[in-house]
């Protein structure tokens, strides 16, 4: 299954597999988070413009991961009152979190490593 969860080149839209997306997310949250606490629209907001539009979140895609990092205990959320407008559920890292996100960003630097040494020209490992 495919998502347009993906990145737009020049003239054509790319779409990436659903397994590539669901690879990505956790690592990219944890690292958004952080930086400091954020709301959900937030980090979607950072993401898209971070990939210059390239790679566009949905808020669909978001809520279900924040929920499961919230339940392992890598992220924690409380309501604040915005300035202006109805109040937003901030989610910041624990130290759990940021375990995870070590962990997972050595496993994604061994993995994009590892590929890309198998689709270079020539192949060589």
């Amino acid at each position: 299954m495919y998502h347009y969860l993906g990145i737009r080149g020049i003239e054509e839209y790319m779409e990436f597999s659903s397994d590539l997306i669901k690879g990505s997310v956790v690592p990219v949250v944890l690292a958004l988070l952080r930086e400091r606490p954020m709301y959900g629209y937030e980090m979607v907001k950072q993401v898209n413009s971070r990939t210059n539009g390239k790679l566009q979140w949905r808020e669909g895609t978001l809520y279900p991961t924040l929920h499961k990092l919230e339940a392992d205990g890598f992220i924690s959320s409380r309501w604040r009152e915005a300035e202006k407008g109805r109040a937003r559920k901030y989610y910041a890292i624990t130290r759990t979190g940021r375990t995870e996100l070590d962990r997972r960003a050595g496993e994604w630097q061994e993995f994009s490593t590892s590929l890309n040494r198998l689709l270079a020209a020539g192949g060589e490992l």
